[in-house]
């Protein structure tokens, strides 16, 4: 047993920073989260919304509804990524995507408003209008949308 237990320390000590990822593709991260349990993403998400103009209060802050997010990989890079609404109510008129580097270096995001009180038998991809936040470039911006498109409710 005792054999066993060092063969498994081994293991943990060899994949040392791939723990990381390990643990951001687990699930149990979610954007509204972020901010509060770790000063870095804080400090990069702040430095990434102080340059922005008019945002809503819930986005500023990543506070409100969140589901959990997945490590997902863009141009060699790996990113934390999900989806944070105002309200659950609300999540089909307002959301926003989360992107953050697992360096926590960088963070991206796009928010998606969809006028409230849309028809249901009106598509919300025709009508709505998106937001790309801290500057991403043309293959983020795609890996925000293709997250969009993974809600079932999105058409």
């Amino acid at each position: 047993m005792t054999t066993l237990s060092l063969k498994a320390i081994a293991a943990v000590l060899l994949l040392g920073g791939s723990g990381l990822t390990m643990a951001a593709n687990d699930g149990q991260s979610r954007a509204n989260e972020l901010l509060s349990a770790d000063a870095q993403y804080r400090e990069t998400w702040q430095g990434v919304v102080k340059k922005e103009e008019r945002l809503p209060e819930w986005v500023m802050n990543l506070s409100g509804t969140a589901e959990q997010m997945n490590a997902v990989e863009e141009d060699g890079d790996k990113y934390l990524v999900g989806p944070l609404c105002e309200t659950a109510d609300t999540c089909l008129s307002k959301r926003l995507i989360v992107a953050f580097s697992l360096d926590k270096e960088d963070a991206y995001a796009m928010l998606v408003e969809v006028p409230a009180g849309l028809p249901a038998d009106k598509s919300p991809t025709r009508h709505a209008d998106y937001r790309f936040i801290g500057k991403p470039d043309e293959g983020m911006q795609k890996l925000l949308m293709e997250q969009l498109k993974k809600d079932p409710n999105w058409y």
